[in-house]
């Protein structure tokens, strides 16, 4: 729907918090974070920025909104599927939420004000820990550990010059171009016969990482 089909639907629909904070999302997915102001919200919205402040104090509360509400988006670990299944459908559900809303990525871990779905979320995951028999000082390292991993390779993943699974020709010639087989060969052996096949997907890169990460949890715990 275009920018100006959004306003005219807008226009006839009641201004409520929940429609501020969708589309304040929806406008930050498309344009990025730091596109975002209350004045082009109120545009977007078809109305005045004044009238943003009935539902929201101030933009610091309505990116506390936009956070609580990626982290709505992301399935509750449960110890009834065992801890490693429950970290690894987490960060799987993590990961396609930061997919659909890069600029979360930067904001999920800053946030002071917390929201209920975020709270919800950090309570689950470090519940999820303590029933499978870590300790309080375990569950900091994996939590720690584990969401590392999980921002760390999103914030990669959405940086690359290419889409995961859609390496196309001009990126992989434009790749080799700046390589010379004799002064790197290393470099372009991994460039060539790897990273620039029409096959490869940068994304299966994160099971494997989060594997060795949950195997080297387990065996950590279980020497304590």
């Amino acid at each position: 729907m275009s920018l100006t089909n959004r306003t005219e639907s807008a226009n006839r629909t009641p201004l409520t918090g929940e429609r501020v904070l969708m589309a304040a999302v929806e406008f930050a997915d498309e344009h990025g974070i730091v596109a975002l102001s209350m004045r082009k919200l109120g545009e977007a919205l078809g109305v005045e920025a004044m009238s943003l402040y009935n539902h929201v104090a101030n933009k610091e509360e309505l990116l506390d909104g936009m956070v609580n509400s990626v982290f709505s988006e992301i399935a509750l670990p449960s110890s009834a599927d065992g801890w490693k299944k429950a970290m690894r459908q987490r960060a799987t559900s993590t990961r396609r939420a930061l997919s659909r809303h890069p600029w979360a990525i930067a904001l999920m871990q800053s946030r002071v004000k917390s929201g209920p779905a975020t709270l919800r979320h950090h309570d689950a995951v470090i519940g999820t820990l303590r029933d499978a028999g870590f300790s309080i000082v375990m569950t900091a390292h994996a939590f720690a550990l584990i969401d590392s991993y999980i921002y760390g390779f999103a914030q990669q993943e959405a940086s690359l010059p290419f889409q995961a699974g859609e390496v196309t020709a001009e990126v992989a010639e434009m790749f080799v171009q700046q390589m010379s087989p004799e002064e790197y060969p290393r470099l372009t052996e991994f460039a060539v016969e790897h990273v620039l096949k029409a096959d490869y997907d940068f994304g299966l890169e994160f099971d494997f990482g989060l594997e060795l990460i949950l195997n080297g949890l387990e065996q950590m715990c279980a020497s304590e």
